[in-house]
């Protein structure tokens, strides 16, 4: 049951529980998890994005 939990996000309502208990902010929390889902996505999709996308001040020039 743990390790489904484990690899749940950080909902809004979880992060103001978690806020509440830890005396912190929910915002704190949800920044953990966004800092963990960009991670996440750029080791997952960095390279194929930088090789399929083109910053836009490149493309028009």
């Amino acid at each position: 049951m743990l390790s489904t939990y484990c690899w749940r996000g950080i909902t809004a309502d979880t992060a103001l529980r978690l806020a509440k208990c830890f005396g912190t902010t929910p915002e704190f929390w949800m920044n953990l998890q966004f800092a963990h889902d960009l991670s996440r996505a750029s080791a997952e999709s960095g390279r194929d994005i930088n090789r399929q996308v083109e910053p836009l001040s490149d493309a028009t020039a």
